[in-house]
This record gives C-alpha cells, sequence and structure tokens, in this order.
C-alpha cells in the first residue's frame, strides 16, 4: 500500500468533483441560525451547534441521563499468532446487554489507540468483522485489519441483529428487534438506540487498561456507514471516524426504514438533513468513502456544505471525501485511505483537532 504524509492526504481527500446544478443536492447553510442570522465566529457557531443537536435529540429521542455499570463479562477468548480475540459482552441500560468482539493486538505497547468497527448488514452480524467467518468477504475484515495495524479494535453487534424468538433474519428481524426497542423506549428512532450503543462502546473502551482515551475512532460500511456518522456526532470522545458507502444524504438510501430514522423523514415539512449531523462532528476528523451506489458525486455536497464549519474552527484539513468509483465495496484502495486517514488522526492526535 502507498503511504500518505498529512499533506498530501489532504489533496487526495479533498478534491471536489464535477457536478451539475442538476447532481448536487440543496442544503441549506450551516452558517445561518434558526433566526436567519449569519454564523460569523467560534462563540456564534458553538451556539448553533447546540440548537442543531437540540433539533436532533428531540428527532431521535432523548438519551438517559443514568448510564448504568458496564459489568463487562469475557465469555471467551482465543489466542491468535499477532493479536488476542475475545467475545465481550456488556450492559447498555439495566439489563440490556451488547455483546461483540475485542481484538487486542500481541505486542509490548502499553497503550493503543482504539478503534470501534461497526458491522455492515450480514446475518453474520460483528463476526464478520472482527474474522470469525471464514466465507466472509475479505474485503471487509476491517477488525482484523485494524488490529493488525496496532489498534485496539472493538467490533459490537447492531442491535437490530440480536436473536429475537419467532424472527427470521433480514427484515422481520430488524423490524422485530425495534418493536422491542419500543416497549422500553417508545419515542425513540432506532438510530438513538444504535448511536447510544455507540456512546457506550466508547465508555467500554475508556474501561480498559491498555487504550489511550485520547486516541479512540471509529469505522463503518454500509449500515455501519450510517452508525459511524452519528456515533462521531453525538459523541466527542470520537476523535476520527470514516464512513463508508452509508449513503449520507437522507435520499441516497433506505433512511426511512422503521429500523433508522423511520418514514416521518419522507414527509414533505420535515427539515432536518444529514450535512447537520456531519456539522456537529467539527473540529474532530471525518472521512465519507463513496464508491458510486449508497454514496457518490453527489456525496460531495454534504461535505461541501460542512466545509465551512471546519474552516470557522481551524480544522479544515480534518474533513475529506474519497470517491473510489466500485460500487458498494470497502476496496482496496477505500481501506488504504482510511487506513491513512485513522494513524494521521489518531497515532498524531495530538495535531489533529484544530485551533
Amino acid at each position: 500500500m502507498l503511504a500518505f504524509s498529512g499533506s498530501s492526504l489532504v489533496e487526495k481527500i479533498q478534491i471536489p468533483p464535477a457536478l451539475s446544478p442538476k447532481e448536487k443536492p440543496e442544503l441549506r447553510s450551516l452558517l445561518i441560525n434558526a433566526r436567519g442570522e449569519p454564523v460569523t465566529n467560534r462563540k456564534q457557531w458553538l451556539k448553533h451547534h447546540d440548537a442543531l443537536k437540540s433539533d436532533w435529540q428531540r428527532f431521535l429521542g432523548e438519551f438517559p441521563n443514568r448510564r448504568a455499570p458496564l459489568k463487562t463479562e469475557y465469555l471467551s477468548r482465543e489466542e491468535l499468532p499477532d493479536f488476542t480475540r475475545a467475545h465481550v459482552r456488556y450492559q447498555i441500560e439495566d439489563g440490556v446487554w451488547q455483546d461483540g468482539y475485542l481484538l487486542t493486538p500481541k505486542t509490548n505497547q502499553k497503550k493503543f489507540p482504539a478503534i470501534v468497527v461497526f458491522h455492515p448488514t450480514t446475518p453474520l452480524q460483528a463476526k464478520g468483522v472482527a474474522g470469525l467467518a471464514p466465507d466472509y468477504d475479505e474485503e471487509k475484515l476491517q477488525g482484523v485489519q485494524l488490529v493488525q495495524r496496532g489498534y485496539v479494535v472493538w467490533c459490537p453487534r447492531n442491535f437490530i441483529f440480536e436473536e429475537t424468538p419467532d424472527a427470521s433474519d433480514g427484515a422481520r428481524l430488524w423490524n422485530a428487534n425495534v418493536a422491542k426497542l419500543k416497549t422500553r423506549h417508545p419515542a425513540w428512532r432506532a438510530m438513538a438506540r444504535m448511536t447510544f450503543d455507540a456512546i457506550r462502546a466508547a465508555d467500554f473502551l475508556e474501561s480498559l487498561p491498555n487504550v489511550d482515551q485520547r486516541r479512540i475512532g471509529c469505522i463503518g460500511h454500509s449500515l455501519g456507514g450510517k452508525v459511524a456518522l452519528y456515533a462521531a456526532a453525538f459523541d466527542p470522545r470520537y476523535r476520527a471516524a470514516v464512513s463508508s458507502e452509508g449513503g449520507i444524504g437522507l435520499g441516497f438510501s433506505n433512511w426511512e426504514a422503521p429500523w433508522y430514522l423511520g418514514p416521518e423523514i419522507r414527509e414533505p415539512n420535515f427539515r432536518l438533513e444529514n450535512h447537520q449531523v456531519l456539522s456537529l462532528v467539527a473540529p474532530r476528523a471525518f472521512l465519507l468513502l463513496a464508491g458510486d451506489s449508497a454514496d457518490g458525486d453527489k456525496s460531495w455536497a454534504f461535505i461541501e456544505a460542512a466545509l465551512p464549519v471546519y474552516k470557522l474552527v481551524g480544522a479544515e484539513a480534518n474533513l475529506g471525501w474519497f470517491n473510489h468509483h466500485q460500487g458498494h465495496r470497502y476496496s482496496p484502495e477505500a481501506r488504504q485511505i482510511a487506513e491513512a486517514f485513522l494513524d494521521e488522526h489518531l497515532k498524531n492526535y495530538k495535531v489533529s483537532f484544530g485551533k
């Protein structure tokens, strides 16, 4: 794989595509507040940031004020040539558990940067990215790829893949788990649960003595790409995030599904859009990977809309995108860019977060 320096990487991930006006989504300026006033300085932006976050939090559903103790349990552990892999579970809320796979490099290093890998839509759930399924697409073995690169990696199971009686795989299973969620949190969108799970994933990584709490990031493909966006937006502990082919625009993929945001987003008076969610990540690092499937050249409009915010807070180099034009894949070229980006912003964290 090719190596990138910080400056050459920025050049690679900030090349705009040639878009016609018809191809370019219309996005409201992020530097105009709800009263129609311009946002021109950091103080004004922070106030507008909080207002946007509140708007989205009300739509998603409010998170609990109290976080339950993790009560972490190690269910199994195996030794592999260059890393260990443990099956772990912990509490999300009282009596609500999440499981996944913790991958740890076998080196004498005392503290590691850490990454949460949010898996794509697959009945294998977290087992795929964690390397536990021999027939899983080798390109998408992100957990294994990143632990071999020197990261502690946590691969959690998305809640829509929790085992539910009388529900087969696919939409029936996902809807059953959303219905189960609604019995506990009637006002929550499914993305609220996914986002809160991502917050608890950061809690879990912070609890590990071998994790450098200042260097936590996340990555996800497809379903996982959606979660990576919201994780970074709603938890500032994610210092760098990579979203691959999640379909960043609400009209780019099936965000209206009940296991994401729900059909309300298709109503004519719905005023929220994901460039607002993206702006909440600033000044922290965010990379969007496109392949001309869920995301493509039109996705650049979301990066372009958020760049003025990143410039305002002195962190323009922390935002970027890359289109590999190879479809709904985490292609070798996408992987190369993603890993260089994560290394730049997590292994060199002191210079990553703007002024």
